[in-house]
């Protein structure tokens, strides 16, 4: 049961990589405005917040 919730979450996520794009960009514009964040670590911060948004909503949609 247990690798059926991992690969159900992962679906999910998968899913919402392509909606939780957006929210990431504002994200990452406001945490690069605020916080004077060097240009190098720009997408690397919006790729990793892209796959923490998709992965928590993806567990929010498996076991809600």
């Amino acid at each position: 049961m247990i690798k059926l919730d991992i690969i159900l979450t992962l679906v999910f996520s998968i899913v919402m990589l392509i909606f939780m794009a957006f929210p990431a960009m504002k994200i990452t514009e406001w945490l690069y405005d605020r916080f004077d964040i060097d240009d190098k670590w720009h997408n690397i911060m919006m790729f990793s917040i892209i796959l923490i948004l998709s992965l928590t909503i993806g567990l929010f949609l498996r076991f809600a």
